[in-house]
């Protein structure tokens, strides 16, 4: 892989990473500090509870990312299941905490480091394995979240995609276009899509 590709695959990972933490944010956003503590029942999560696993991960695996193991000996990740978050302040910290730590991470890699072996519980991975293995986990869980957000809101939800319905007017849309090279989570990003759908 040259340095282009190199270069044009760490900025559409980081992309992606931004899109799921978007989604987490336009999620919670929409939920009150009661409804972001609900637990479905004891064998389930709440959206505190996925944050935190969520933020002992990302410290976890991204702290000296490229020089030291993913599976740091610090991490409680048992710990991480546990009911303790405080408040939304608390909340909030930790979610900002753990994309803090991921973003420096991916901001490290360059020409230079990218043929790195990363480690993970002493398993090897390439860079882009590493990297595809914690979006993967992580689009996992904030799937979990925009679910529960969902399921708390019911009508009053604010939908993050395509709106049932729609799905032949976006294709329209889309398609009145000219062909280009555009990554799909610009509109998400920059938040036209969502603009749109208020006209």
């Amino acid at each position: 892989m040259n340095q282009s590709q190199q270069q044009n695959y760490l900025d559409s990972i980081r992309k992606q990473f931004e899109y799921y933490k978007m989604l987490g944010d336009r999620t919670m956003n929409q939920l009150t500090e009661q409804e972001l503590f609900w637990q479905y029942n004891e064998a389930s999560n709440s959206i505190a509870v996925i944050v935190k696993h969520l933020w002992g991960n990302m410290r976890s695996r991204w702290t000296d990312f490229l020089t030291s193991d993913g599976e740091k000996e610090w991490r409680n990740r048992d710990g991480e299941f546990e009911a303790d978050i405080k408040d939304l302040t608390e909340l909030t910290a930790k979610w900002e905490e753990g994309w803090q730590c991921l973003f420096e991470a991916l901001d490290s890699i360059n020409p230079d480091n990218f043929e790195t072996v990363v480690y993970i519980r002493n398993m090897g991975h390439t860079i882009m394995e590493a990297c595809n293995r914690q979006l993967a986990h992580y689009a996992y869980h904030v799937g979990q979240i925009v679910f529960l957000g969902k399921m708390l809101k019911g009508q009053d939800w604010q939908s993050l995609s395509i709106a049932k319905g729609k799905s032949k007017e976006f294709n329209q849309q889309k398609f009145a276009q000219p062909k280009r090279k555009e990554h799909f989570t610009k509109e998400f990003l920059d938040g036209s899509f969502f603009e749109d759908k208020k006209e």
